[in-house]
């Protein structure tokens, strides 16, 4: 108490009364405490200080003869106004603060690390694409995914052309050609003309699985006076081993008449500035497919789908059934035992007629085994002769496959994959 009158009288509160104004001693008498209040005329702090020494030595003496009578604890008074204590509270909100990140921070370090833990599987890995090798090569990046993977646990060959057919359109784009056609240059746009594929060769050395990523190059370069020739190569993204190698050759349409149309002299400068004379197949297929003659006549084995229909999902932006749909079409007709025991090595197509929304396709597949012996037949080579017509009796593709047995370790590649993707 002593203490609390002594700071009264150098911190004086802002009411005017004092702490102790009056103060009972049991027999109706009063003590009365003596002003602390500032005063104005107070001449100085000493004065002040001497009058609260003189009243603490009342209120001692009067304790001390009323040992029995304790006086009870004033009443509360306001806080003196001082610097620190006209700051806001910020107290709570630092502490709140603090729990928070003390929380972030626990959960940071308990939650499992989603970081990728291959090095190949890094974001920078699957990027656009980008034009090399002085602006004539055009590479891109593609992981293979679950539903790419078909029912030998490997990538499809129709997945790998879509890659084909992906990093063809993004190299026309990235090299600032591309009109509002499917693959069109800005003045081929103006002459209402477009590529087509007239002729396809494609070799594979093996298949990836899930979670591979592959890397396509693609290159343009010119064939004859009105063609064009555009080529790939795929590698295994972590070992540079060849995937796939192909080959193809592409002719202008005008999109309205439906014709052949040769290559104007402003479309040669366009694509001129890109031309590269690198070939990805040396020894290409330049055999003549035989006709559907031929292949009834003969005792090879033969297969018939019927009744092929193109939905709308099948159709590209020039409103035609996109070139790798006839691929799928042709391995209908294959036999299912051959699909089974062996895998595609090689194609050629020969691209004949357009297939439009209404179309009704049939697919025909003659097969022959390099072996004599049915017993040997799994473990033999196989090539096919195929084609698709339409029901009035127009050929549209021509093709040819070579067959190989199936690689035995794919099956427990994919099995080492599928446990590390879990």
């Amino acid at each position: 108490m002593v203490a609390s009158i002594a700071t009264s009288a150098f911190f004086p509160a802002s009411s005017g009364k004092s702490p102790l104004s009056k103060t009972s001693n049991g027999s109706g008498e009063t003590v009365k405490a003596v002003n602390f209040s500032p005063n104005p005329t107070t001449p100085s702090q000493s004065t002040r200080a001497k009058s609260a020494i003189k009243a603490v030595s009342k209120v001692e003496d009067y304790a001390a003869t009323e040992p029995d009578r304790v006086a009870p604890p004033p009443p509360s008074s306001p806080a003196p106004r001082t610097i620190y204590n006209q700051l806001p509270d910020v107290s709570f909100w630092l502490a709140t603060v603090m729990a928070i990140v003390i929380a972030a921070a626990d959960r940071h370090f308990t939650l499992p690390d989603w970081r990728p833990k291959r090095p190949d599987m890094l974001s920078d890995a699957f990027s656009f694409g980008k034009i090399v090798q002085d602006g004539l090569v055009f590479k891109q990046n593609f992981l293979i995914r679950s539903y790419e993977i078909g029912a030998d646990q490997t990538a499809s060959i129709e997945t790998l052309m879509n890659h084909l057919q992906e990093t063809a359109l993004n190299h026309v784009r990235s090299a600032g050609l591309l009109g509002d056609g499917f693959g069109c240059t800005p003045e081929m746009t103006k002459k209402n003309l477009i590529w087509v594929v007239s002729k396809m060769q494609v070799l594979v050395d093996h298949y990836p699985i899930w979670g591979d990523i592959v890397e396509v190059e693609t290159w343009v370069g010119s064939h004859g006076k009105n063609g064009l020739r555009r080529d790939w190569h795929i590698r295994d993204y972590n070992s540079g081993q060849t995937i796939l190698r192909a080959t193809s050759l592409w002719v202008m349409m005008n999109k309205l008449t439906r014709k052949l149309a040769k290559i104007p002299e402003e479309v040669r400068d366009e694509i001129r500035p890109y031309l590269c004379e690198r070939m990805s197949i040396v020894d290409e297929d330049n055999r003549k497919f035989p006709k559907l003659e031929e292949l009834n006549g003969n005792s090879a084995e033969k297969h018939l789908r019927k009744g092929l229909t193109p939905r709308w999902g099948d159709l590209d932006m020039n409103q035609h059934v996109n070139n790798v749909k006839y691929i799928g079409w042709i391995l209908e007709s294959a036999p299912m035992a051959m699909l089974e025991k062996h895998e595609l090595a090689g194609m050629t197509l020969e691209y004949r007629r357009e297939c439009g929304k209404d179309s009704i396709v049939q697919s025909h597949t003659t097969v022959y085994s390099d072996c004599t012996n049915s017993a040997s037949q799994d473990s033999a080579s196989i090539h096919c002769e195929h084609l698709l017509s339409l029901e009035s009796g127009a050929n549209m593709v021509k093709a040819r496959t070579a067959w190989r047995p199936k690689q035995v370790q794919n099956k427990s590649i994919v099995g080492t994959a599928s446990t590390a993707h879990a």
